[in-house]
């Protein structure tokens, strides 16, 4: 409605990196927890994590899309985030869905 231009790119795509390193890892943690426990949640807590870290890479490529003087591709990368995290909530369904399956069919 009312649009304002984006300042202070350098912060905006450093804070996106610290956002990409710290989710990655998390993720990473998180999945490997999830498979030494065999926990679907965990395993799909750490594809979140990883989404996360996703959408903080596109925060780095929307500071240098807006910096170069091509304002437009910012809600593009947003459209491009969105597919992303259905992906990965789609996968993570999959994975305690499956999970579940699979118990019921040892007990």
């Amino acid at each position: 409605m009312n649009p304002q231009d984006v300042r202070h790119l350098a912060a905006l795509a450093a804070a996106g990196a610290i956002g990409f390193a710290g989710n990655w890892l998390a993720g990473l943690i998180r999945t490997r927890a999830g498979r030494r426990l065999d926990s679907a949640a965990l395993i799909a807590d750490g594809a979140h994590a990883r989404a996360d870290a996703y959408v903080s890479l596109a925060v780095i490529a929307s500071a240098a899309v807006v910096a170069v003087g091509v304002p437009i591709a910012d809600p593009l990368i947003g459209l491009a985030i969105t597919l992303v995290i259905l992906r990965i909530t789609w996968h993570s369904w999959q994975t305690v869905r499956d999970s579940g399956h699979h118990r019921h069919a040892h007990q």
